[in-house]
């Protein structure tokens, strides 16, 4: 019954199969459901058996550092409702002292240590924006603003290592996920003081004191013994990793019992009931992220199959054979389709499609990794689906629609971090060369 269907060229089929999909999402169902009735549609084209999808959907959730997601989601909920997070942000602030803006820089900072513990965008702006918004909206900032601070500076988590985008970028792309980790620290890095610079420039033109809290060594010092545990973490599970003692995998799960540990025995924080939450929220996410991996590994796998990277890269290489501009144009593609298509969905969805054309330039597949790992995070900020912005609103109390305005110089920050990493890739290739160089030797 379905003959006459066959006579679409290639190129005709998958627009169909696209179409279909983001008419779907457009009507309001769920994007795992959208991804596979354009995966259904694709198969009747190639007259494939629908078992296949199954088999295909079964790939996509059996590769076992995908454990390695939910794992982090709970060290960092762990170390939120243990107390981590309100010793890092007193880090934080003895660190900044009493300058313009200083509790915007406080919060950005703190996003950046917390960055290190918990590998996602949102749960960062939950644990550092539920203590610095509220502290933000007492100095008089804009509620909106301090909102589109802690949205921003949560970003982060998904570009400093730890993050969960890495890691499924890595099984998607089969790239070594210890050196994506390596390959983010650098650009987090940039990102981090890119964000605190746009801070002092928003508080210098709005006025935005300090907090009256003057700079003390010894301040410092009480701030960090505080804090030392929090501190140690990303130190145990990184360098962990990266000394060859244990991998992501098993990492992930020193994070979780050193969280419990710390969170329970040295802040005592840490009680059953606050666990049974953080198991209730790592179930949620997980669920969402598992839910839609194995509908979109089988839609990428399909239009592998239909020659739609091929496709797609002769249009690209004729339109430039520049890798920079090439990065350029696939950062567009992806903040764009960002604003409609959750992180992980898209990381799963693009990267078979835009991977090859980006490898068919010379572009090393880590570096197109971070690319699309800050593009993803500039989706974090942009409405309908900006992550960050509905958990920034919760707190706030405020409209979606305020803080998507608020956030907007963010947005350019981040942009501006992707033109930075497009030009000079050695900022992110650098200490993954240098680290696996010495060990190779």
């Amino acid at each position: 019954m379905f003959e006459f269907i066959y006579e679409y060229s290639e190129l005709t089929q998958a627009l169909i199969m696209f179409g279909a999909m983001v008419l779907m999402i457009i009507l309001g169902l769920p994007i795992p459901f959208a991804v596979a009735i354009g995966t259904v549609i694709g198969y009747v084209f190639l007259d494939f058996p629908f078992v296949a999808i199954a088999q295909a959907m079964y790939t996509g959730v059996e590769p076992f550092p995908l454990l390695t997601v939910p794992l982090f989601v709970f060290a960092g909920s762990l170390m939120e409702q243990g107390g981590m997070a309100r010793r890092i942000v007193g880090m934080a602030t003895s660190l900044i002292g009493n300058i313009t803006g200083s509790l915007g820089l406080v919060a950005v900072l703190g996003c950046t240590f917390f960055a290190a513990l918990s590998g996602s965008g949102p749960a960062t702006t939950a644990a550092i924006g539920a203590v610095m918004i509220p502290s933000m909206v007492k100095q008089r900032y804009d509620p909106a603003h301090g909102g589109a601070i802690a949205a921003a500076g949560g970003a982060l988590g998904s570009l400093i290592p730890p993050s969960n985008l890495m890691i499924i970028y890595g099984i998607v792309a089969e790239q070594s996920i210890p050196r994506l980790f390596l390959a983010g620290f650098l650009p987090g890095v940039v990102a981090s003081a890119a964000l605190m610079l746009c801070t002092y420039l928003i508080a210098r033109q709005r006025g935005y004191i300090g907090d009256g809290t003057t700079f003390s060594w010894e301040r410092v010092y009480r701030a960090f013994l505080a804090g030392k545990w929090a501190l140690l973490a990303p130190i145990i599970i990184l360098g962990g990793i990266y000394s060859g003692i244990f991998t992501p995998t098993e990492a992930a799960s020193v994070a979780v019992v050193y969280a419990l540990i710390i969170g329970h025995f040295a802040y005592r924080e840490l009680t059953f009931k606050k666990i049974v939450a953080c198991l209730k929220v790592t179930a949620m996410i997980s669920g969402a992220v598992l839910i839609i991996v194995g509908p979109a590994k089988a839609f990428g796998e399909l239009m592998s199959l239909m020659s739609v990277p091929d496709m797609i890269g002769e249009a690209l290489y004729g339109v430039t054979e520049s890798p920079f501009v090439l990065l350029m144009i696939m950062s567009v593609i992806l903040i764009i389709t960002g604003m409609f298509l959750e992180s992980i969905a898209q990381i799963i969805l693009l990267t078979p499609l835009m991977l090859p054309i980006a490898v068919g330039l010379g572009i090393d597949p880590i570096v197109f990794g971070i690319i699309m790992v800050i593009s993803c995070e500039v989706g974090f900020l942009t409405p309908p689906v900006g992550a960050n912005l509905f958990v920034a609103a919760r707190i706030t109390n405020l409209g979606i629609d305020r803080i998507s305005v608020a956030v907007i110089p963010f947005v350019f920050a981040y942009i501006l971090i992707l033109v930075i990493i497009a030009a000079l890739p050695d900022l992110v290739t650098y200490l993954p060369d240098l680290v696996y160089g010495k060990l190779a030797g």
